[in-house]
């Protein structure tokens, strides 16, 4: 295998020690290339809220055994959508013993998961840099060609930045621009402990088996975005993602949402008599598509996971950890195709942007592309659900008046709403072209 001639110069740095820069990490490790992992946090996790969905079938591919292996929480087989309004809420509740064998999603606590993968990377030869903050890139007659930490160089024939959303390094260097307020979102997240027994019967799981709600409406306060709450062990995880762009034109804060969210009398039941273990804000991805299209590499340069945009928000699924990983795979075939010629070119680092279009996480962002369109459209987040709580009330309230067909029960809520049949179907069409 390819390595560095230069005992001063790593083959690979790779800047963030998160999902995507600790798979990247390692399988150039696994390739035989010298690696370098630099972390800002105290260890890898420290700085990222725990608890999220992973869809984590790619793991297989770098850790076989992956689901048993990790320090995992739940196996997701149960799956809720909700339409939440302020008095009512409609829920769509599916589960599926098949999402159990194969193991399609797990509930995550990042400290936990992001420490075992850096020990997965030291023990394939890694070498990991905990809290160290990089403060630059090393760019030399259009090259990039290592990191500057304080008075600090580090050298490398291929950086990579997995540094997060923001990527301020890339920023800084002019490579991305600083990306408007409708391409981000504002998470707000709190980790509330029950007991375990308390958990199950609370949301009617037993086993390693696992719940993940996705709600809108009143879980926002129509803000764009929308609600989450995940299973863990003895735990859940709860919160919302919200538009920067809509959460400043409403005038509401992110805190209060949240709070407002933890308090509606459809939720405030399932955490009762929780203890809070944390809780944080973090700056996410509203429009992973569009920021996925701007530029992703450099001679010596890749960028991969957050920091490139690789979120995908579909009103069903949030991805993020899996087109990470997803992303690192592509970037370590790059990588060590590139190492093997001994050629860092510009030419050579775009091979990145064919193994990504080729595999699934290209894929899956051109599929989508038309979703974060269909989830600025405001009735989304009130006029829908409480126009299925009026039919489904019309349905279940049984008063002494003579009862009428569905179809005509729901042809009145629908002229009573005020959105009109022409635009439901517009609304329905781009759905379906959307999703």
């Amino acid at each position: 295998m390819a390595s560095s001639q230069d005992d001063d110069v790593f083959d690979v740095i790779v800047v963030g020690g998160g999902v995507a820069g600790t798979v990247c990490a390692y399988q150039a490790a696994q390739a035989g290339h010298q690696v370098v992992l630099i972390e800002r946090g105290s260890q890898p996790g420290t700085k990222n809220l725990s608890g999220g969905v992973f869809y984590c079938r790619v793991m297989e591919q770098v850790f076989p055994g992956f689901v048993d292996r990790a320090p995992v929480e739940r196996r997701i087989t149960r799956n809720v959508v909700s339409f939440l309004n302020a008095t009512s809420a409609v829920n769509i509740d599916y589960w599926d013993q098949r999402l159990a064998a194969p193991v399609n999603a797990v509930t995550v606590l990042r400290a936990k998961l992001d420490a075992w993968l850096s020990e997965q990377c030291e023990e394939a030869g890694v070498m990991v840099m905990p809290g160290v903050k990089v403060d630059e890139l090393i760019v030399e007659a259009g090259q990039v060609v290592g990191v500057r930490a304080g008075e600090d160089e580090l050298r490398a024939r291929v950086t990579v930045l997995a540094d997060g959303v923001n990527s301020f390094l890339a920023q800084q260097a002019g490579i991305r621009p600083k990306q408007p307020h409708q391409h981000l979102a504002v998470g707000v997240k709190s980790v509330i402990r029950l007991p375990r027994t308390v958990l199950e019967d609370r949301f009617r799981v037993s086993g390693d088996e696992g719940v993940a709600y996705a709600l809108v409406g009143d879980a926002t306060q129509g803000c764009a975005g929308g609600g989450f709450l995940y299973t863990n062990e003895d735990s859940v995880s709860i919160g919302v993602v919200l538009r920067l762009d809509d959460l400043t034109a409403k005038g509401l804060t992110s805190s209060e949402v949240h709070d407002h969210f933890l308090r509606h009398p459809a939720i405030a039941g399932l955490l009762a008599g929780g203890e809070l273990l944390e809780y944080g804000c973090h700056l996410t991805i509203e429009d992973g598509p569009a920021m996925a299209k701007q530029d992703l590499t450099r001679p010596g340069l890749l960028i991969i996971g957050d920091a490139a945009g690789f979120t995908l928000n579909t009103g069903l699924t949030i991805r993020g950890m899996d087109l990470a990983a997803g992303s690192a795979l592509a970037a370590a075939a790059t990588i060590d195709a590139a190492l093997e010629s001994d050629d860092v070119s510009g030419a050579a680092m775009d091979r990145y942007r064919t193994e990504l279009d080729a595999g699934f996480v290209g894929r899956d962002l051109a599929l989508y592309a038309k979703a974060p369109g269909f989830l600025e459209n405001p009735r989304m987040y009130r006029d829908y659900g409480l126009l299925l709580a009026d039919i489904l009330h019309g349905v279940f309230d049984l008063d002494t008046t003579p009862r009428r067909h569905l179809a005509a029960t729901a042809w009145d809520r629908v002229k009573a709403s005020g959105i009109g049949i022409t635009r439901i179907a517009r609304d329905a069409w781009q759905a379906v072209r959307a999703l």
